[in-house]
């Protein structure tokens, strides 16, 4: 799915492709995706290990940075804190958070 990232700084927009994971315990973006868009990457206070689905800690090492943007879908528009890692092909994964909040069967 598409979503559009609107940056706070200048508020550009930027459309991206977007994977929903119910697996996934977070939001999550491409470090080079944010790299190459030119998020403003935010520090972490604390880094973030990453774990696959088997447990093993991921190669592509600890999340340290995040990006805070605008995210608007279908009308909807929302403030989201994203963490920054590598995700190899994949832009944009919407995690459990995003799928709770989402859920619009609990209404």
């Amino acid at each position: 799915m598409k979503v559009e990232l609107e940056k706070l700084e200048n508020y550009k927009r930027v459309v991206v492709k977007a994977l929903l994971d119910s697996g996934a315990t977070g939001l999550f973006m491409n470090t080079k995706l944010a790299k190459e868009k030119r998020f403003k990457l935010e520090k972490l206070k604390t880094l973030l290990l990453v774990r696959n689905i088997d447990r093993m800690v991921s190669v592509g090492g600890a999340i340290t940075h995040q990006i805070e943007c605008n995210m608007f879908f279908k009308g909807h528009v929302e403030r989201a804190q994203i963490n920054v890692c590598n995700l190899e092909k994949t832009e944009i994964i919407l995690g459990i958070p995003w799928l709770v909040a989402h859920n619009h069967e609990r209404d």
